[in-house]
């Protein structure tokens, strides 16, 4: 076993596109929100969640420009195709695989999740480009996943091929068949994801009693020390867990911080954690060349934010002359993604 950063671990080799995401490197391309599993842990947002809609990372996607330009804000080395379930719309998905290959070259790598078990939508995707199948057999299967197709699906594709499900702590006895069956069908890799509490499955979560591990964390309680205890269930296949705090303080953090540096405006001052902080000033457009001649400002040091209505500035340019305005002034920080979350406002 091999650890990781918080906490998680591999045995084996990890999966390519597990290397890419550790780098912060892969798009994630949400092609849809449908979905027909309907799994009771299934964290997508309420915006995303059964809503046929395309996101490209944060970015809501309107045309096929907007996907390579995300790809290229990110720098991104490969693609992580999920959704919903990415095969409900199979023409959709392989299109835009091929539309990814052909912009950035065979060498993006492109892995897909999918719970669709259908050879004929799989051939489809595999035939675009796809270069790494991940599946996500339904819960209610897992004590007898021999009785469907799956063995016959995994022995049919030539691309790397794994299975990735979260740790359930009340599904052990399911988890531990599936995967002790799973274990001789000749799977690449198994991914594990510690459970997470979301807006969308706090209340089916909590029907079972479960609880948050800790006051700062989404993760479930008792999920990471079944990932442990899985290890002495004698799998030989690859297994890799997936903690929480990874993908938020790794994953996250770095594709954030390729994105900050191709987004950042003059202005702008990227924290150690890629966030961006900048000054912000309550006033109209029309006090951009008044605030500017007062004090000073250069032209790339200023600007109006038409999606906010406010003016912004350099944070530390605020700093200095905020007590000399007459409007209200805060230090912001705010994530260089397309949806701009806020993380702090501090008023000056």
């Amino acid at each position: 076993m091999k650890k990781l950063p918080k906490n998680s671990f591999y045995t084996g080799e990890l999966a390519e596109g597990c290397i890419y995401c550790s780098h912060g490197s892969k798009m994630v391309l949400l092609i849809t929100g449908l979905c027909n599993a309907r799994c009771f842990y299934c964290p997508l947002s309420e915006k995303k969640k059964n809503k046929d809609v395309i996101y490209a990372d944060e970015l809501f996607v309107k045309s096929d420009d907007a996907i390579i330009t995300e790809a290229e804000l990110i720098e991104a080395e490969g693609t992580g195709i999920t959704g919903g379930d990415p095969l409900v719309k199979p023409e959709r998905t392989a299109r835009y695989i091929k539309m990814l290959k052909d912009y950035f070259g065979k060498e993006h790598h492109i892995h897909l999740y999918t719970a669709t078990f259908s050879m004929g939508k799989i051939k489809r995707v595999i035939e675009a480009g796809l270069d790494e199948i991940r599946f996500h057999p339904v819960w209610q299967l897992w004590d007898k996943i021999e009785k469907t197709n799956f063995k016959e699906v995994i022995k049919s594709i030539d691309i790397d091929v794994g299975m990735e499900i979260p740790v359930i702590p009340h599904l052990k006895e399911e988890t531990k068949h599936l995967l002790q069956t799973v274990d001789k069908y000749g799977l690449d890799f198994i991914n594990l994801n510690e459970l997470e509490f979301s807006y969308t499955n706090v209340n089916e979560l909590s029907k079972y009693g479960y609880v948050a591990k800790n006051d700062v964390s989404s993760a479930v309680k008792g999920s990471e020390e079944m990932a442990y205890e899985i290890l002495d269930w004698g799998i030989e296949t690859p297994l890799h867990y997936c903690s929480a705090s990874f993908k938020d303080a790794i994953q996250l953090r770095k594709r954030i911080e390729r994105r900050a540096r191709n987004v950042a405006k003059k202005y702008e001052f990227i924290t150690e954690e890629g966030t961006l902080l900048k000054g912000v000033i309550m006033a109209g457009k029309e006090k951009i060349e008044e605030i500017k001649r007062k004090f000073g400002i250069a032209d790339d040091m200023i600007a109006w934010d038409e999606e906010k209505k406010r003016i912004e500035t350099s944070p530390f340019i605020l700093e200095e002359i905020a007590e000399h305005l007459p409007y209200k002034c805060y230090l912001v920080e705010e994530y260089p993604t397309a949806d701009r979350l806020e993380v702090e406002k501090i008023p000056l």
